[in-house]
Formats: C-alpha cells, structure tokens, sequence
C-alpha cells in the first residue's frame, strides 16, 4: 500500500510556484530520504522552507484524537504533510500546484492513510467530513481564490461545512502587527515594507489580520470556540509556541527572527522591545504569529 496521488479534479494548470527550483525539490525528495546534509549545504530559502524539519513543530506537538480523519488544504510540497499522517488515520492532502503535489507525493508516497488530489478546493466534492483541517499559510490567500465581497469570511464558512460538529479548523498565519514588521521586516506576502500595518493599500488580493480583527473574522465565520497560540519566532520556523497560560517572561530574551529570504532593515533591537511589551502585557499584540485552534 502507498499513498494516492489524484488527479481527477486537476484543471492542467498550476497557479502557484516558486519557479523552476521546484524541479531541484522534486529531484532531492526522489533521491533522499533525509534531508540534513543538503540543508547543511544549501542555504537558499525555498529549499530550507519546504524541506527544514523545523517546520514540523507548528502541528507535532498537537494532541489529536485517535482514529481521526485530517483535511489539509493548500499542501504545499509536503512540510507538515508527513507530521499529520504520523498523528492522524487519514490525511487528505490538497494542493492546486500538480508540481508541488508530485514533491508531497514523492517525500511520502509510503503513507498509506495519504490521498494527495491536485485541485482547486472549490472544484473537489468530498464523501465525508473531517475532524480536522489544517490551513498553514493559507488564509491570507483567501482573496486571491474566492472572487467575492467577502472572500475571507466565505472561504472559512466553506471549509466549516466540511467539517464533523465537533471537528476543529487549524490555521497558522502571519499577524499583521508582528513586532518584526515595527522592526523592518518586509511583509511576508507583498515583500513591502510596512504594508500590512497600513492596510495594505495597494492589494486586495492578500491580507493577515490582527488578533481582534481575526477573532472577529472567525467569529462572523461560525467559530465561537477559538483558542490562540503564538510560535515563535514564526509560525514558518517556530522554536517556541507559548500560551496564553504560558506566554513568554520579559527576563528571556526572545530572540529576533531570522531572515532567509531577502534584505530588510533593522530600525530596533526585537529582543529588547519585546522585553518592555511582555512586561506591560501586551505580547499576544505584537507575537510575529498566530495559531488558532476553533470551532463551534
């Protein structure tokens, strides 16, 4: 038994890529199994971004039932894929990119409770519900692949009807007012300085949220039952994931997060601002990152 590769829904276009570095991820996960010689060597970030295991720690901790069914959408080349799989009866993987499924499909063709299905979400028709849904940098996309008023709120909406009563909705996103883009940091998605704490002026095709803005979206979604988590130093390459029970002390430092994909500025030590915002209470605001567990 392997996994399944589908490709019943799969227009023949792929709408998202990295570019032809994607063949280079193809070739190492057909011919590796690990990968830390090459992450030792290569240090260009879409090889680190899809391959690291680091990546891993934003879902590896989680305690999902037994015997439950994942839904993963927007799965990328497979970072988190081989965590789910390890945790859950049965992953089903969804990805618009069909060079990107084959990565996913070749990093873990030997799961044999994975169907990854080469598709938009909107085209596939699903024979069951699911306990979980994973979207891990996802959301901000909503307003490029749901062409209406609402797109973030009715992209949500959709996925809830995919899932169980009790199931629960995963999401890790970027948080528009993170302490790194005070700092300098491009945003992550428009690669503009300061754009997110502006409002993004000149896009209506991505956004993240602030935690009360994303409580709100969610709410207005049909998730009352929302619990918040902060990876640090990102939800891309989380060390920690505090709490709110167990958020970080202003006597540790919290270490600046790194830069792999492009040059940005500095305006102000990370590490000594977020000292002073933990001790007045207010890091929940200013965390680079969200992840939310919810549902009804």
């Amino acid at each position: 038994m392997s996994a399944i590769l589908n490709l019943e829904f799969y227009t023949g276009t792929d709408h998202y890529s990295d570019g032809d570095i994607e063949d280079e991820l193809l070739k190492i996960v057909k011919n590796n199994d690990d990968f830390g010689d090459i992450l030792a060597k290569d240090s260009r970030w879409p090889i680190l971004y899809h391959l690291s295991p680091i990546r891993q720690n934003i879902i590896n901790w989680y305690p999902f039932k037994d015997h439950a069914t994942c839904l993963e959408i927007g799965a990328g080349c497979g970072a988190i894929t081989g965590a789910l799989c390890d945790s859950l009866a049965k992953v089903t993987a969804v990805e618009l990119s069909q060079r990107r499924a084959n990565i996913n499909y070749e990093r873990h063709k030997d799961y044999d409770n994975l169907e990854i299905i080469v598709a938009n979400l909107n085209d596939v028709v699903f024979a069951q519900k699911f306990d979980y849904i994973t979207l891990n940098g996802v959301l901000e996309y909503a307003g490029s692949f749901t062409k209406t008023d609402n797109p973030y709120e009715d992209f949500l909406k959709q996925i809830k009807s995919y899932l169980k009563p009790d199931g629960k909705l995963i999401i890790a996103i970027e948080n528009r007012y993170g302490l790194k883009y005070f700092a300098g940091a491009k945003e992550d998605h428009t690669s503009i300085a300061f754009d997110g704490l502006t409002g993004y002026q000149d896009t209506d095709t991505v956004r993240t949220f602030g935690k009360q803005e994303l409580e709100n979206l969610l709410t207005q979604s049909g998730y009352t039952s929302q619990d918040f988590y902060y990876p640090h130093p990102d939800y891309k390459m989380p060390m920690e994931i505090y709490s709110p029970e167990w958020l970080p002390s202003s006597t540790t430092p919290l270490s600046p997060p790194p830069n792999f994909d492009y040059e940005r500025y500095t305006l102000f030590n990370e590490s000594d601002a977020y000292a002073g915002i933990i001790e007045n209470g207010q890091y929940e605001f200013f965390a680079n990152s969200f992840l939310v567990i919810c549902g009804e």
